[in-house]
């Protein structure tokens, strides 16, 4: 930031010379010179008259039209060219002033210095410098309303320090400025379940399943949507967000461990086995499933015959329905690119929304591969779609062809 300023001034006092004395030698030069020509040719038509007294007046008047170029010339303050001169080589310090206040608040100075308290942050920073830059960044979000960077910092900020009211305004803006921003709407609606006792509204339900129309698994909405649904008593919905929230998770990890235990304990609720295999009633693999009576799609995955499909890759399968323009699907599987050729079973206990299958109308079965694991059509390196499908009782077939997407 020195440096800029210091830059900044230098440049500055260049302008200022040339606004103050902008080529005065080389108009002292072209004036002389001016003379001087006029001088030989008045010189030359006066020879030729022969009149001694002529010559010497237009020397005379040379000599008077010269600009001044010696010190003598600078001695009377009332010289031409000299009045005025001091007042307007001050004119330079309000420019410098009024430029660098311009610059300060509608140039990124202030968000430069704010980034380098960020960098600067660290587990030993004190509570009161945090506090201290939030409130610079609350100051700054004044003069830059869209800055989605810092409303994030605020949400995240408030919401560590149990001020959820400031939280939910921060991440309602955001989630305005960025409509598509699925963790934005997530974190809206967590803040206002938290603003509203643990309880969650209409308006903060929509912004959860906003977020999981953008982003089927997005974890803070799953999350919410599920204990909103328990603490209603809402079991089944709960097992369902849950157990797709227990596909993200690692096997082993602590929150699988966490998952599998508030499941089983929805399940409890519901007079089912707690120890039933999750596993299983998630993915559902295998014809066996095909002898019930429940609504489901066996959808039959192969392994594409070119292009470069990696293990590591995430596939998903989504159901959405044939004729809605909503991203959101009615029912999600993830599986990974070494689990293919594969049989994905969709049924009502992968409902994103509490919606069946059965309810929704023709629907369609897409396929999307993503190399990082981010959703959506525009991360994959793969795709199919199935044709329109009605389901009904009982277990439906389901093929997708896997193509290249090009991108």
């Amino acid at each position: 930031m020195t440096f800029f300023f210091i830059g900044c001034a230098i440049l500055l006092a260049l302008a200022a010379l040339f606004v103050l004395r902008p080529g005065r030698r080389g108009r002292v030069r072209e004036v002389a010179e001016a003379n001087l020509d006029w001088y030989a040719l008045r010189l030359r038509e006066l020879e030729s008259d022969g009149d001694d007294t002529l010559v010497e007046d237009a020397r005379l008047r040379m000599l008077e039209d010269m600009p001044a170029t010696g010190p003598a010339s600078q001695s009377n303050g009332a010289a031409p060219g000299s009045t005025g001169r001091l007042p307007v080589l001050w004119l330079w310090v309000p420019v410098v002033v009024v430029a660098a206040l311009l610059y300060w608040q509608l140039g990124a100075a202030g968000d430069v210095a704010i980034s380098q308290r960020l960098t600067a942050l660290d587990e030993s920073t004190a509570d009161a410098d945090i506090d201290s830059l939030m409130a610079s960044i609350e100051s700054r979000l004044e003069a830059r309303p869209d800055n989605q960077g810092y409303l994030a910092l605020l949400g995240r900020y408030h919401m560590s320090r149990g001020d959820y009211a400031a939280a939910e305004n921060a991440y309602r803006t955001l989630a305005e400025k960025a409509p598509d921003d699925a963790r934005a709407a997530a974190m809206a609606a967590q803040a206002s379940y938290l603003v509203a006792g643990r309880e969650l509204s209409a308006d903060a339900q929509r912004l959860a399943e906003r977020a999981l129309s953008i982003d089927p698994l997005q974890r803070t909405a799953l999350g919410l949507l599920g204990m909103a649904a328990f603490e209603q008593e809402q079991y089944r919905a709960a097992i369902n967000y849950w157990q797709r929230l227990r596909e993200i998770e690692d096997p082993g990890s602590p929150g699988a461990d966490m998952l599998d235990d508030v499941i089983a304990t929805a399940r409890s609720r519901l007079g089912e086995d707690a120890d039933e295999d999750l596993a299983s009633a998630i993915a559902g693999n295998g014809d066996a499933a095909s002898d019930g009576e429940a609504v489901a799609l066996l959808v039959r995955i192969e392994r594409p015959a070119s292009g470069n499909l990696a293990d590591s890759d995430t596939v998903f399968v989504l159901a959405r329905g044939a004729d809605s323009q909503s991203r959101m699907p009615i029912a999600v599987q993830r599986l990974r690119g070494a689990d293919l050729p594969a049989t994905v079973r969709l049924d009502d206990s992968n409902s994103m929304a509490g919606q069946t299958l059965a309810g929704a109308g023709p629907l369609r079965v897409f396929v999307q591969v993503s190399p990082d694991g981010s959703p959506g059509a525009e991360n994959a390196s793969f795709m199919g779609v199935s044709d329109a499908i009605t389901a009904s009782a009982g277990a439906q077939r389901v093929a997708v062809e896997l193509s290249p997407t090009g991108g």
